[in-house]
């Protein structure tokens, strides 16, 4: 990382905790050094710039309590801010409400939802750049492994992207030209872009009664444009993608055996006349805390410690699950959908539905040694749950079960 001279420091304002994480990725992209402060409510960030001013102040129109154009208002009277930079972004766009903000000369007035892609380059002008920086590495807090994982797994970003889909994001921002269903097939493969959209649609700012468990209704929840902005915000984050090769090897299997998992539950499903979506999304993720962990390895090495081959398989084995399930419960995916991915590696007492047996089926079957035909699992007890006719396990394409 770097350390200019000046620490440049950026007040986020914003309730959402999705968009300002979003917020905050934009800033760290344009300025790498910066120090970014994030509040939930006006009243905090009024507060917070009475103790010391930032350099920036970015804030959600709608704010609890004390909005953000009173934020801003306020800022203006004060003798020490009349010229404080402030980004306001509103969900409140026609005509009166711009004219009340004109007198207060906002750097920038955006309106719900904005544009990313043209907030950062908003963000290039507003800040100023770095000079007469020294590189120097980030020390670690902890000396060992293990510690530095117990203390990464209840924060960590989760999942590497299975691509770089920064620049086709981007693009997407400026030409406006995406539909859902587009989109929908570009992300439908990555299991940190599926998980990190279900979990934003699933918030109370989003919820409409009805539990958002896979991407198509996220998509349809989101929009196209909130949709690109979060995404775009995963591929602005430090490790996006894995560059020691190792750890880029075990998470493209990791990846190979989400699809396979996925694609697996989704035939069952069609076979059985069940929720096909939902249950290939489930497969999906089921694995998703290989990957975070792998992403925090790679953290691990950035921040300067070592990584013995060994450390790696140790790891996987050992702490891949806890990763997963910390990530799911912090993320508040949907309960439905985590009991379906728990349902993949084992069913403890109680009612499943149908959709969960098919889960653990399909673990079943991606778990059988090679050689092993799916006939094999006639007796196991998620089939005789579902009642399974012998004939449908024959039909099991091997593509789908079978490592290539």
């Amino acid at each position: 990382m770097t350390a200019p001279a000046h620490c440049v420091e950026v007040l986020i304002a914003e309730a959402d905790p999705w968009t300002s994480n979003l917020l905050q990725q934009l800033v760290l992209d344009v300025r790498g050094d910066a120090r970014v402060l994030q509040v939930s409510d006006g009243q905090a960030a009024l507060a917070r710039c009475k103790r010391r001013l930032p350099d920036l102040v970015i804030a959600d129109g709608e704010l609890p309590g004390l909005d953000g154009l009173e934020l801003l208002r306020q800022l203006r009277r004060h003798p020490r801010t009349p010229a404080l930079p402030f980004v306001l972004i509103s969900g409140r766009f026609d005509a009166s409400s711009v004219r009340a903000a004109r007198p207060l000369a906002p750097s920038a007035y955006l309106a719900k939802p904005f544009n990313a892609e043209g907030l950062r380059q908003r963000l290039q002008a507003l800040l100023p750049s770095a000079t007469a920086a020294v590189v120097v590495r980030q020390p670690l807090l902890v000396s060992e492994l293990h510690d530095f994982l117990d203390t990464v797994r209840e924060e960590g970003q989760g999942a590497p992207l299975l691509s770089d889909v920064r620049n086709a994001v981007s693009q997407g921002l400026q030409a406006g030209e995406q539909d859902l269903g587009e989109l929908e097939a570009i992300f439908a493969s990555d299991p940190q872009i599926t998980a990190l959209l279900i979990a934003a649609a699933s918030t109370a700012a989003q919820h409409q009664g009805v539990p958002c468990q896979t991407l198509a209704q996220a998509l349809h929840r989101l929009g196209v444009a909130r949709t690109l902005n979060l995404v775009l915000g995963l591929a602005l984050q430090r490790n996006a993608q894995l560059r020691d090769p190792r750890l880029a090897e075990l998470a493209s299997h990791a990846w190979q055996q989400a699809r396979r998992s996925a694609d697996l539950a989704r035939w069952l499903a069609l076979e059985l006349r069940l929720d096909a979506e939902l249950c290939y999304t489930a497969g999906l993720l089921h694995n998703l805390g290989e990957l975070a962990l792998l992403r925090s390895l790679q953290d691990w090495l950035e921040a300067g410690g070592e990584l013995r081959d060994e450390q790696i398989e140790q790891a996987m084995q050992r702490r891949a699950a806890s990763f997963g399930s910390a990530l799911r419960i912090r993320w508040r995916l949907p309960f439905g959908l985590r009991e379906l991915i728990a349902a993949f590696y084992g069913l403890g007492s109680g009612v499943f539905s149908r959709e969960a047996l098919v889960l653990n089926l399909s673990g079943l079957l991606l778990a059988l040694p090679p050689g092993e035909q799916p006939a094999s699992l006639a007796e196991a007890r998620c089939v005789r749950l579902l009642r399974l006719q012998q004939g449908l396990l024959e039909r099991v394409p091997a593509e789908l079960y079978q490592a290539c």
